[in-house]
């Protein structure tokens, strides 16, 4: 091959490769913000995962994600949302709860936004309405915030004879205040009493429940927060330990040896909040994309931990449970 042919060769190559390094350098990038570390949040981020490939994105392929993780402190979610804001990227998706869809909201208000929460959005201030969400967010939400009441009727129905009921309650969370106003109509219509318990660090775990058997609590409630729901090794553990029946939103809690567990499905609506990031990249408007709602809410319901705690549970409460562990 003659010099002049090498060099033409060579420069058509290197054109063709432009276009590659160019589409490389164009991937669009979401930027995720967690209330907790990767490890708890596996199971959630292969549901997101999931979704997000249903939309036609699969992560290293054709988009990228950059992750920034809380470890269950609150008060970092403002300065990680500003980094991911402040980076540019295409979609910020706010997993996990309230806290990080109102972080996000603070950061930006150019970036869509993709939340996925328990609560109200609405109540919350986080969208002006579900159908029409208006400014830069749109997202998914469970009814795990609205069924906190549901889960004192659970323990009242497990301990028919107890006087009161102990609730633990994460003070830091932005849900807090309506949960506990439900749970005190709900208790009020049961006719027992609440022994109300703040937890906002794990050291204080123990304590509470030291304080609920002290008090003589009929079981604990714990109100929907993912403080508590990533947590639910530890917390089945003092179950056990305090021989106190306790019931909270996520089957984590169940699985890992606590009696109960009732709340939303946290499967479909991270595998729905994968789909809108999606569709969001793929060019749709936030203000098109009402605000989903993951009606489904799944009672699970451990038997083993049950017998060992000396609790009879109702055919009745069997029957209607989503899953029993034997």
């Amino acid at each position: 091959m003659r010099r002049r042919d090498v060099l033409a060769w060579l420069g058509g190559a290197a054109a063709c490769a432009l276009p590659a390094r160019a589409q490389s350098q164009a991937m669009p990038v979401i930027g995720y913000l967690g209330l907790e570390s990767p490890g708890p949040f596996d199971s959630r981020l292969k549901a997101f995962r999931e979704g997000l490939a249903e939309a036609g994105y699969v992560e290293g392929r054709n988009v990228a994600i950059e992750y920034r993780w809380a470890e269950g402190r609150y008060d970092r979610l403002p300065a990680l949302a500003a980094d991911l804001a402040g980076r540019k990227v295409a979609v910020l998706v706010a997993s996990g709860g309230a806290p990080a869809a109102l972080a996000a909201k603070a950061a930006t208000k150019t970036i869509t936004i993709v939340f996925e929460m328990g609560g109200d959005p609405v109540a919350l201030g986080v969208v002006d309405s579900l159908s029409r969400p208006g400014g830069n967010l749109t997202g998914v939400s469970s009814l795990s915030v609205e069924v906190s009441r549901k889960r004192l009727e659970f323990m009242h129905e497990l301990r028919p004879s107890a006087s009161s009921f102990a609730v633990a309650v994460n003070p830091t969370s932005p849900t807090s205040g309506s949960q506990l106003r439900n749970l005190q109509m709900a208790a009020e219509a049961l006719g027992v009493r609440l022994h109300v318990m703040n937890a906002s660090k794990e050291e204080e775990f123990e304590a509470m429940f030291s304080s609920a058997t002290r008090e003589q609590a009929g079981g604990l409630v714990f109100t929907s927060d993912p403080y508590f729901a990533f947590r639910s090794t530890q917390l089945a553990d003092l179950c056990l330990r305090y021989s106190m029946p306790a019931v909270t939103q996520s089957r984590d809690f169940p699985t890992a040896g606590g009696l109960m567990s009732y709340g939303g499905d946290f499967m479909q609506s991270h595998r729905r909040t994968g789909n809108c990031a999606g569709r969001v990249l793929s060019g749709e408007k936030p203000a098109d994309l009402p605000v989903q709602l993951v009606t489904k809410v799944e009672l699970v319901v451990n038997l083993k931990t049950a017998r060992a705690l000396s609790i009879d549970v109702s055919p009745s409460l069997i029957s209607g449970a989503d899953t029993v562990i034997e």
